[in-house]
C-alpha cells in the first residue's frame, strides 16, 4: 500500500497559506477571493456517514424489510462498493481515520484502555492533523459538519476548529449524558430532542447546499443513528416491517433523499459527489436494536468482517458509472486522498498518509489500487487484508471474551468464504509468510503516539 509523507506547515505553504499569512489572514481577503475562484469549477463533495449500520441494513445491500428507497435509488444511479472497510470498528478511532486519511494509532484517537472518547475525556483531534475540510477550505470551498462529531467536545477540538466553517450537532454517541445539542461552539438544546435530530440534521445540511449551489462545497454530514438509544419522529416511529431499528434506518434514507432533491433542484447532480457509508458493523449486543451484517461475521468492536466492512454507495451522474458495483479493495481511509484529486490539491508531505486515491476506479476507468488492509483493535494489529487474503494474527468478540493468539495465525480467502468460517492456513504458507513480511514494513513505518482517549477531563473543563 503506498504511503505518502509531508509537514502541515509545508502542506499550508503549498497552498499559498503559510504561517505567515495564517496570521494575517484577515488583512488578505484577496487570498481567500482568489482561492474560491480557483475552486469555481471544482465538484462539490458530500459524505454522509451512518452510525452502527451493518453491511446488510439497506434495501441494495440484501436487507429483505427495511425499505431504502432513495439508497437504492443512489445505487442504482451510481455505484456500490462491496469491499469497502473502515478504519475501525468503534466510533471515534472510525471518524478519525476518515478524516485524516490515516489509521488512528499514527495520531493518537485509539486507546486499549477505552475505546472512545467519553464527556469526561480531555482529550480529541489534534491541531497537527490535516482534516479533509481543512484541505478543501484551503482550495476554496465552503465546509460544513452536521451531526455526530465524537473527535473530541472541548472548543479546541470541535469542527470549527478543524477546517469546518460551520457546525451543527451532538459532540459525542447519544447514549452519553449529558446529550447537547450544538450550534458551532455554543450549546443550544440540553438534552436534545432525539426524536427531532434527523430531521433537523437534514434541513440543515438542505440550507448549507442551498447556501452554497454557486460555490463549491464540502458537506460532512455523520449521523447520529441507528446507534442506540433509537429515535425515530412520529412521521417514521411504527413504520417499518423490521420495528424500532427498521423506522430509524427508512428515516436515515428520508434524509438521504431530502440531500439528494436538493442536489437535483438546484443542478447540482453532475457537479456533486457523494459517497454513503458507515462508521463500523452494528452493535450486535443490542439484539433487536441493533442492526445485521448479513453473511458477515460478528460486528461492531471486532476485527472480524462484520465490524469494518461496510455498505458504501458513491454517485456522481455522467462520472460514477450509473448501476455498477465494484468489488475493489476501499476504505474511509482513502476518502482524503481521493477529494483532494476531485478538487485538484496536492497532498500534504509532512506525514504518512494511510490512503490511496480512488477517484480512477469511480469514474470506472481503473481497478482499485489498494492492495493492503490493517486491522486494529486500539494499539493492537489484529489482522491484515491483502487481496482476496485475511490473516488474524488476533481474534476477539466485539464485547465480551478477551482476546485469542494465533500461532499460526488464522487464514481465510474472502471471495470465496467471506463468512471467514474456514481457516486454510495449512493449505497456504508461503501466503502466511507473504502477509508476514508486510507486516513487518508497515511496523516499521507506525511509532508510539500518546492517546487522546486517556487524557482525563481537567477540573471545570467543560
Amino acid at each position: 500500500m503506498a504511503s505518502r509523507y509531508y509537514s502541515r506547515r509545508d502542506f499550508l505553504r503549498s497552498v499559498g497559506l503559510g504561517a505567515g499569512a495564517l496570521a494575517v489572514l484577515g488583512r488578505f481577503s484577496g487570498l481567500q477571493a482568489q482561492a474560491v475562484q480557483a475552486a469555481a469549477n471544482k465538484p462539490n463533495i458530500i459524505i454522509i456517514f451512518a452510525d452502527d449500520l451493518g453491511y446488510c441494513d439497506l434495501g441494495c445491500f440484501g436487507h429483505p424489510t427495511i425499505r431504502t428507497p432513495n439508497l437504492d435509488r443512489m445505487a442504482a444511479e451510481g455505484m456500490k462498493l462491496t469491499q469497502f472497510y473502515v478504519a475501525a470498528s468503534v466510533c471515534t478511532p472510525s471518524r478519525a481515520a476518515l478524516l485524516t486519511g490515516r489509521l488512528p494509532i499514527r495520531s493518537g484517537m485509539c486507546s486499549d484502555s477505552r475505546r472512545v472518547l467519553f464527556p469526561n475525556s480531555g482529550g480529541g483531534l489534534q491541531d497537527s492533523e490535516i482534516t479533509i475540510a481543512e484541505a478543501l477550505k484551503a482550495k476554496g470551498y465552503a465546509t460544513c459538519c452536521v451531526g455526530k462529531w465524537h473527535l473530541g467536545h472541548l472548543p479546541q477540538f470541535l469542527p470549527t476548529r478543524h477546517g469546518f466553517d460551520e457546525y451543527f450537532g451532538i459532540p459525542y454517541s447519544n447514549d452519553m449524558k449529558p446529550t447537547p445539542l450544538m450550534e458551532n461552539e455554543t450549546v443550544i438544546e440540553e438534552p436534545a430532542d432525539q426524536t427531532t435530530l434527523t430531521k433537523r440534521y437534514t434541513d440543515r445540511a438542505v440550507r448549507f447546499i442551498e447556501r452554497n449551489k454557486n460555490n463549491p462545497f464540502f458537506l460532512y454530514f455523520p449521523h447520529t443513528f441507528p446507534h442506540v438509544p433509537l429515535f425515530a419522529s412520529q412521521k417514521y416511529k411504527g413504520t417499518s416491517l423490521r420495528g424500532l431499528f427498521g423506522d430509524v434506518v427508512e428515516e436515515l434514507d428520508w434524509s438521504v433523499g431530502e440531500v439528494m432533491s436538493a442536489l437535483r433542484k438546484h443542478g447540482l447532480g453532475e457537479k456533486t459527489f457523494v459517497f454513503f457509508t458507515s462508521d463500523n458493523g452494528p452493535w450486535l449486543i443490542q439484539h433487536l436494536r441493533g442492526g445485521s451484517a448479513g453473511l458477515l461475521r460478528e460486528g461492531k468492536g471486532s476485527t472480524w468482517e462484520g465490524g469494518m466492512r461496510e455498505p458504501c454507495i458513491a454517485w456522481r451522474p455522467g462520472v460514477v458509472p450509473a448501476g455498477t458495483i465494484n468489488p475493489g479493495l476501499s476504505s474511509t481511509l482513502d476518502l482524503l486522498p481521493t477529494c483532494l484529486s476531485l478538487a485538484g490539491g496536492e497532498l500534504p508531505r509532512d506525514r504518512i498518509l494511510d490512503g490511496i486515491d480512488m477517484s480512477s476506479m469511480l469514474r470506472g476507468k481503473g481497478e482499485s489500487q489498494r492492495e493492503m488492509m490493517f486491522f486494529y483493535r486500539g494499539t493492537r494489529l489484529m489482522a491484515v487484508r491483502k487481496g482476496p487474503w485475511k490473516m488474524h494474527l488476533i481474534t476477539q468478540p466485539g464485547y465480551g471474551d478477551g482476546p485469542t493468539k494465533h500461532d499460526p495465525p488464522l487464514l481465510f480467502h474472502l471471495e470465496h468464504d467471506p463468512s471467514e468460517q474456514y481457516d486454510v492456513t495449512k493449505d497456504h504458507p508461503n501466503v502466511i509468510a507473504d502477509i508476514m513480511a508486510e507486516i513487518e514494513k508497515h511496523r516499521a513505518t507506525v511509532k508510539p503516539v500518546p492517546s487522546q482517549l486517556d487524557i482525563p477531563l481537567r477540573a471545570g473543563a467543560k
